[in-house]
């Protein structure tokens, strides 16, 4: 496996060109109507608009982003943009993290350092992590996948083939959103590399064998099942767009700094534990260093295609099949879907399960310490040597 250094460098042409073209915007008239209750809020928007254009520093973020040591790999034919940092300690334990839409690899940028260094941050040397944090294929730097089929699960492939190249046998994954269905695939497609996984969320498409072998539905599955699909009518717009016509979608997104910035920002918002106040949770600099990896680098169209491939390949689970590594989740209280233990546990070898204080869909971004610690208490038993 190919593997090289790789620093973020954006063209000042593509910087003066987002200004621009934030400056140019033809801003959509609407009825009067209360505040997100129909989608982003209008003044909110012109707000971060203003000073994404007039105040937000690319190049500031940019440096923060190339503190951490980024590569691109050639993996199976697929060129994948990573972060791999080393662990400081006696025994580093190999950890592979993975994001979801409308992150990026940036979710993890706090969480990184809480992982690899925890002496610098108050804990103990012995609890550190290698991070690798791949940017999903058609997302930020990554490429595009060359040809259809690139769901979770042919992600995992690529994951367990780089972190074999990367010289780890055996490993964790962990993850969230569409990290979460990838960590899941790594799991069940990867048993013999993979020691076990730590979710902070469950994938929709996730289903359990339920049939005449198995337990009726218990009133929280029920409940839960109920829940779920009440969401999905109200809020689950979004993910059917993405699932069955991104290219329409994407036409407008790539071309629209504000549009991108609508679609994206309203999501922070809304599945945040942020009270309805985005910026409480995420500081302008940091929504606009995400919302700009996904407009310099054009991954909108591609990032949301991975929809459609899951869609024609969910995580549904037969008969009796099991997967065999163990799984731990943490359930944050503003999550947008908050499964009970018991309908995990249909496919799941579940051995930990946390009810987290606060938080919601990004985890890593919203409570970075709280995950850390869930984390490292997770994967304590597969450390080597054993304490």
């Amino acid at each position: 496996m190919q593997i090289e250094p790789f620093e973020i460098a954006i063209a000042d042409h593509d910087i003066d060109d987002l200004r621009r073209r934030i400056r140019a915007t033809r801003w959509a008239p609407a009825t009067p109507s209360p505040a997100w209750q129909q989608g982003v809020d209008g003044a909110w928007l012109r707000d971060l608009a203003e000073y994404w254009a007039g105040h937000f520093d690319w190049r500031a973020a940019e440096r923060k982003l190339n503190r951490q040591p980024q590569f691109m790999a050639d993996v199976d034919g697929q060129r994948v943009h990573f972060v791999h940092r080393r662990g400081v300690g006696p025994a580093p334990y190999p950890l592979v993290l993975t994001h979801g839409w409308p992150g990026s690899f940036f979710e993890f940028h706090t969480l990184i350092d809480l992982l690899c260094d925890p002496g610098a941050h108050g804990g103990d040397p012995a609890d550190a992590f290698d991070v690798v944090v791949p940017s999903l294929p058609g997302f930020a730097f990554s490429q595009a996948p060359a040809r259809p089929g690139m769901s979770s699960f042919q992600v995992a492939d690529l994951w367990a083939s780089l972190m074999h190249g990367l010289g780890y046998a055996r490993f964790g994954a962990q993850g969230g959103d569409l990290g979460a269905g990838v960590s899941i695939a790594l799991a069940a497609r990867h048993a013999q590399a993979v020691d076990a996984i730590h979710l902070n969320f469950l994938p929709s498409s996730y289903e359990p064998a339920i049939g005449a072998e198995q337990e009726a539905l218990s009133p929280p599955e029920e409940a839960y099942l109920r829940e779920k699909n009440e969401w999905a009518a109200l809020e689950g717009g979004y993910a059917h767009m993405h699932g069955t016509k991104p290219l329409t979608l994407a036409a407008s997104l790539n071309d629209s700094p504000v549009g991108l910035a609508a679609w994206i920002g309203e999501k922070f918002r809304a599945w945040s534990d942020c009270a309805g106040d985005v910026e409480r949770v995420f500081p302008k600099d940091e929504l606009l260093t995400n919302i700009s990896l996904y407009w310099h680098t054009q991954c909108i169209g591609p990032s949301i295609q991975m929809y459609w491939e899951n869609r024609l390949q969910p995580m549904r689970f037969a008969g009796a099949q099991r997967v065999a590594p163990p799984v731990g989740f943490a359930r944050f209280p503003k999550e947008i879907h908050r499964p009970p233990r018991s309908w995990l546990e249909r496919t799941f070898d579940v051995v930990h399960w946390t009810e987290m204080p606060a938080g919601g869909h990004f985890a890593a971004m919203e409570q970075p310490d709280l995950l850390c610690a869930e984390i490292r208490q997770f994967f304590q038993p597969w450390r080597q040597p054993r304490r």
